[in-house]
């Protein structure tokens, strides 16, 4: 007697009696699943492809042998990864740090306080390097170390030939000097210190009226001293006088009163 095929079954969620093909409950809308025959069927299938694969064709049933690979040769035939030490970044931060300090210590304060005074002499008074580095060093000036005016010097931020050109601007106007005095007096080591060609910068670029310059030196000579017109020229042109040139000097003798 065949065997009838059933209509109904029973939902394996809300346990509904529900139409025996329904893939979805009516009731509870939850899949059913696959139930155990189409299982059965699929896992017979997939047997039946992996025989098909080592079968072959014909009836040759035999089976190629595949070689065996012992566990020590599968060790040593996979590529070995690289082992490399990845330090935190805090760790890489804090060696950095270290690497800093080492190279760059700390500034004594006497050192940065030796910069802050040259950079007032520089700034306020014009001065040479070399005369900014006896003043810092002087027992009668900073009294700096000689170590602590160097580090102001190497660190200072001047332009020399302006300094330079800066004082023989008020050597001047406030001394009327004439150029040859003016540069005599830069260069000197025991006037400004500047170099020669700083020296020769200020004389190339200052502005000065020269013939001025020995007019006014010459006022003083005679309403201070009361020196004669003739000795007033002879101190005007000296090498150990003013330094004014013979036209300069001339010209101030003929404009005094």
């Amino acid at each position: 007697m065949k065997k009838e095929k059933p209509t109904t079954k029973v939902c394996k969620h809300c346990k509904t009696e529900i139409p025996y093909g329904a893939k979805i409950c009516p009731q509870c809308r939850k899949k059913q699943g696959m139930g155990m025959f189409p299982k059965v069927v699929i896992g017979l299938v997939v047997i039946g492809v992996i025989g098909s694969a080592f079968g072959g064709n014909g009836s040759d049933n035999s089976v190629d042998t595949i070689p065996s690979v012992s566990a020590t040769e599968i060790s040593s035939a996979e590529p070995k990864a690289e082992t490399s030490t990845i330090e935190p970044v805090e760790t890489q931060t804090s060696i950095a740090e270290q690497a800093t300090a080492r190279t760059e210590p700390s500034v004594p304060t006497e050192y940065k306080s030796a910069l802050k005074k040259a950079k007032t002499y520089s700034d306020m008074m014009y001065m040479s390097k070399a005369g900014i580095y006896n003043q810092l060093t002087s027992e009668f000036g900073e009294q700096f170390t000689p170590e602590a005016a160097q580090y102001a010097i190497d660190n200072l931020d001047a332009d020399w030939n302006i300094n330079a050109l800066e004082k023989a601007k008020t050597y001047s106007e406030t001394m009327h000097m004439s150029k040859a005095a003016i540069y005599d007096q830069l260069i000197s080591e025991h006037g400004e210190a500047f170099t020669e060609s700083e020296a020769q910068y200020a004389i190339d670029n200052i502005e000065a009226d020269w013939n001025s310059n020995a007019l006014e030196k010459a006022k003083v000579y005679q309403d201070t001293m009361s020196m004669s017109p003739a000795a007033i020229r002879d101190q005007l042109v000296s090498e150990y006088g003013e330094k004014f040139t013979a036209e300069e000097a001339d010209y101030a003798i003929e404009h005094l009163e």
